[in-house]
């Protein structure tokens, strides 16, 4: 089982991307075209669409995506603001670091708060 699915309960959706271009939405773009509302980078869904936890889906689907990092049961991974939140157990600092660095590049993170996790 994926990251995703274990986390969210989410098949990875078709055309799923760790850092998509944000969408507007028809009905916002109708009522005010000159007006480009953007949704903030830690708010973006796995399409582009507006998440409240978008950050942490696509942190979530960058560790689905390297092949270096297994799902590992024991670690969980939300968000609060633009700061990725990781709690839980991994096997090793390695793959501490590892995580880190991942979810670092998704855009929209601005710290990774490693905090709530044990080494075992």
């Amino acid at each position: 089982m994926g990251w995703l699915k274990r986390l969210f309960g989410l098949e990875k959706p078709e055309n799923a991307e760790v850092n998509p271009e944000p969408q507007q939405s028809q009905q916002e773009f109708a009522a005010a075209p000159e007006a480009t509302e953007s949704i903030a980078p830690e708010r973006i869904g796995l399409n582009g669409e507006y998440d409240q936890s978008g950050l942490a889906k696509r942190v979530a689907l960058a560790f689905d995506q390297d092949g270096n990092l297994d799902d590992v049961d024991t670690l969980w991974v939300a968000q609060t603001g633009s700061t990725v939140v990781l709690k839980g157990e991994v096997p090793s600092q390695d793959v501490l670091d590892q995580m880190v660095s991942v979810a670092q590049n998704v855009n929209g993170a601005s710290d990774v708060d490693t905090s709530q996790v044990t080494v075992g």
